[in-house]
């Protein structure tokens, strides 16, 4: 009879201990799947964080963007051609359309000679250049490359070398249209080729100087001057600040 007693307790033991070890197996089971989805959740919050922050920032190498300022900021052309008018009304004129050749001078010297020294007289005088309208999107352009991360942009411009008024006046025409700050992105020098950078946005068709291969690529400006040129298969344009110039951007940081 002891026996049977004791063979029961044992078995009940047994079973009460089953079910003890079953139920903590349960709990840790619990435990387990619930870490794994805690940190499935986790995973999936970062994961799309990253795919946010992928998508905000551009990828790829930092840009050093060179932007011209006559002719691809700053209306030049027009500017020139409003205040040659006015100050010459009884001299002819070339109109935008018929505009052939970087050099204004150059091409107003061909219509008749004595014209090259007035059509330099215009860009000489005082407030020129600070009156100069901006070109069609060109500031918003400029301020939306500068706001770009991995994108440093400077206004890289050549003063006249008749330097009484031009050089002041740059300055206060990128403070009135970008701002104050704006003043430590600007380079004025005579000789592009010889800077730094990554593009060149620029209207003149031929950019030369003491390096014969600066490290930028030369983006074409397409300008009333130079919109009848071809250009080599290696060589692009931007026709306007309406054309995608963030393609261009893009293209060089793969």
């Amino acid at each position: 009879m002891y026996n049977i007693f004791a063979a029961s307790r044992l078995v009940v033991q047994f079973v009460l201990g089953a079910a003890v070890a079953t139920n903590c197996a349960l709990v840790l089971v619990s435990l387990v799947l619930t870490a794994i989805l805690t940190d499935a959740l986790r995973l999936k919050r970062l994961w799309r964080i990253c795919e946010n922050m992928s998508s905000s920032c551009p990828s790829g190498k930092r840009l050093r963007v060179l932007v011209d300022m006559d002719g691809v900021l700053a209306d030049f052309e027009g500017g020139f051609l409003k205040k040659y008018r006015a100050r010459y009304p009884d001299e002819p004129f070339i109109s935008l359309e018929d505009r052939r050749g970087f050099w204004v001078s150059t091409q107003y010297g061909q219509l008749r000679s004595d014209l090259c020294d007035k059509a330099i007289s215009i860009w000489q005088s005082k407030d020129f250049f600070i009156e100069l309208e901006p070109l069609p999107g060109g500031v918003e352009a400029v301020k939306d490359m500068a706001n770009m991360d991995n994108t440093d942009v400077f206004i890289c411009t050549s003063p006249i070398k008749h330097y009484k008024h031009c050089p002041y006046e740059k300055y206060a025409w990128v403070e009135k249209h970008f701002g104050h700050d704006f003043l430590e992105q600007v380079i004025l020098t005579r000789d592009k080729t010889v800077i730094t950078g990554d593009i060149l946005i620029d209207d003149k068709p031929d950019i030369l100087g003491a390096e014969s291969k600066p490290t930028w690529e030369h983006i074409l400006f397409t300008a009333c001057h130079n919109k009848h040129l071809s250009i080599s298969p290696f060589q692009r344009r931007l026709l306007s600040w309406s054309d995608d110039w963030k393609a261009i951007l893009d293209s060089k940081r793969q």
